[in-house]
């Protein structure tokens, strides 16, 4: 059967052929542009009703060098009529297009890999007729990537070897530089390597791993409205009006649709906030959008909750920071860091988040 994560192993190269750095630089050749690369039909079939087809064709041809095509094979085991079918793809495009054929196997566990790595033999007897050798796309041929510098020079090369090490014991701490490194791009393009990462991952253990870390992501650009902070905000509004109608049903007070509508749709926190005060002592729906000026909420009460509740936000969000990157969040450390209301300190807190080696080192003196 077909799986997400096997289209996913393969079509990466279709769209960024740039994640093929790896094979061209243990070819001695220098990495290779997008603009080098064209798709090529995959169908290798002659006569029906045999249907032979090779996962993705590419077809480089730089400006300077050898032209020569790629057939590119996912693997996610050892199959006993592989050799076959591969010897006979090299053939037949080999003979079709008159250049020579590199073959490429992608592999995500190392016993496939050392497998997929060959050599298949066609003989008789002592006498070989045909050796296929293929390249594998490896654990041990694709580095780990621990560098998020190079995760945002080069995302494809970066989302392959996540792929490739989706078996590994560190598959946790590669994804981790993966998701920060990504976080430093364009919001729309994070979210396309985001996804892309998600679909390759998809038949794999570690794949919730990687939704868990996606979705408690603290923005790195707190009040520049981007993407995940946005979402973050989304989520907090829902979470509140949900709250004031919660508190208006338990009340017994009837809730208009419009005034429903009203709620639902605010995506300002403070207004929510506030709203939520009076609909503890509301008497009717209405009564939660009273002007300032009538509101009987005392100032000094009200800013110091506004404070109490920034602290909380700011709490969890150096919590996300620490559990993203790893580190072990002792309960002394934790109940210290939730319990903070100085504000200022919680946001001392959330920018060492970032680069403590210990969840205790956020408490170390400046």
């Amino acid at each position: 059967m077909v799986t997400s994560t096997h289209e996913a192993s393969h079509r990466l190269f279709q769209e960024h052929p740039e994640a093929l750095a790896h094979v061209f630089e243990a070819l001695g050749i220098p990495p290779p542009s997008k603009s080098d690369f064209g798709t090529l039909s995959p169908d290798t079939t002659e006569i029906q009703p045999l249907e032979r087809r090779v996962d993705t064709v590419l077809k480089f041809e730089p400006e300077m060098g050898e032209s020569f095509l790629l057939a590119i094979e996912a693997q996610t085991k050892p199959h006993p009529e592989k050799g076959k079918s591969w010897a006979y793809y090299v053939a037949h495009l080999r003979a079709k297009y008159d250049m020579p054929v590199l073959l490429v196997a992608v592999c995500r566990d190392r016993p496939t890999a050392k497998w997929a790595a060959g050599p298949f033999e066609c003989a008789v007897g002592p006498w070989t007729t045909q050796i296929t050798r293929p390249f594998v796309l490896g654990p041990t041929t694709v580095p780990e990537i621990t560098d998020e510098a190079t995760v945002a020079r080069n995302p494809a090369v970066a989302t392959l070897s996540a792929i490739v090490h989706s078996e590994n014991r560190r598959a946790t701490a590669i994804l981790e530089v993966l998701a920060r490194g990504l976080l430093s791009l364009d919001p729309l393009i994070t979210a396309y390597w985001t996804e892309r990462v998600e679909v390759g991952l998809e038949n794999t253990p570690i794949r919730e791993k990687w939704k868990t870390m996606m979705d408690t992501l603290v923005t790195h650009f707190p009040g520049h409205r981007t993407m995940f902070e946005e979402k973050y905000l989304k989520g907090k509004a829902e979470e509140g009006a949900l709250l004031i109608l919660r508190v208006l049903d338990k009340h017994g007070i009837e809730v208009p649709d419009g005034v429903r509508e009203r709620i639902t749709s605010c995506a300002d926190l403070d207004t929510l906030t506030v709203w939520f005060d009076r609909s503890l002592s509301a008497v009717s729906a209405e009564d939660l959008f009273t002007d300032d000026s009538d509101d009987p909420v005392d100032d000094g009460a009200y800013q110091a909750a506004m404070v109490r509740g920034e602290a909380r936000g700011a709490a969890a969000g150096v919590l996300r920071v620490l559990e993203v990157r790893g580190l072990a969040i002792s309960e002394h450390v934790r109940e210290r860091i939730t319990t903070c209301t100085d504000l200022d300190r919680v946001d001392d807190w959330l920018e060492r988040a970032g680069t403590v080696e210990k969840a205790e080192e956020l408490f170390d003196e400046a």
